[in-house]
């Protein structure tokens, strides 16, 4: 199985998103206003997603960093945690008030909450 960030949050794996609770990010402009130079937080988790596309901080102690560029409407991103290689994934991204909820395989895997700080 491939490993997403979605591995690193195990406790957070849920079923499929529930579309009418949150707002579909549609493109980089966006996915930027909401996310850029921000804390996303959850459980042992803080990250951050620059818009230069750097991916950068902890998750259970470990670092996590990557890259990431905004392709068709998704958040492709390349992440390494520690020294694991979660290798690279696209994830639709969808947002309600300051929880950002990002699905995995294109919007069609798992998905893992992050809240804005």
């Amino acid at each position: 199985m491939r490993l997403t960030i979605v591995a690193i949050i195990a406790a957070m794996a849920g079923g499929p998103a529930i579309a009418q609770e949150f707002n579909q990010i549609d493109d980089k402009s966006e996915f930027l206003s909401v996310v850029a130079d921000k804390n996303l937080t959850r459980l042992g988790i803080n990250l951050t997603v620059t818009p230069s596309g750097q991916i950068k901080g902890k998750a259970f102690g470990r670092p996590v960093t990557g890259a990431w560029q905004w392709k068709s409407g998704y958040f492709c991103r390349d992440l390494y945690w520690g020294q694991r290689n979660l290798g690279p994934n696209c994830q639709a991204v969808r947002v309600q008030g300051s929880t950002v909820r990002f699905i995995s395989d294109q919007g069609n895997g798992e998905y893992a909450d992050l809240r804005l700080q």
